[in-house]
């Protein structure tokens, strides 16, 4: 599942982030669409757990690219894990 013990799990959450509004909705350049996706994710991660250290696991970056560069998901979930050291790690719910 993943490598984190159990005890140093402070914290752990689900979210369902939208990409919609923010690659699609508006005039963004077919070639910038999944980049400016990744950095959304990131940010949104950021913004709620409240921690600079995010880790994106390899699952969740290839789910993001499957569709190539120019069509992300407009949506996906994730499970988010705060341990007791601040990083925050997003693996696929």
């Amino acid at each position: 599942m993943s490598d984190t013990s159990a005890d140093s799990i402070i914290e752990e959450r689900i979210y369902t982030v939208p990409f919609s509004k923010v690659v699609y909705g508006r005039k963004i350049p077919r070639k910038k669409r999944t980049p400016r996706a990744m950095r959304h994710l990131k940010a949104f991660i950021q913004r709620h757990l409240r921690s600079e250290n995010v880790i994106i696991t390899a699952e969740v970056n290839e789910l993001m690219w499957t569709r190539g560069i120019q069509h992300p998901p407009r949506k996906i979930r994730v499970r988010v894990v705060k341990t007791e050291d601040d990083i925050v790690t997003v693996f696929l719910a």
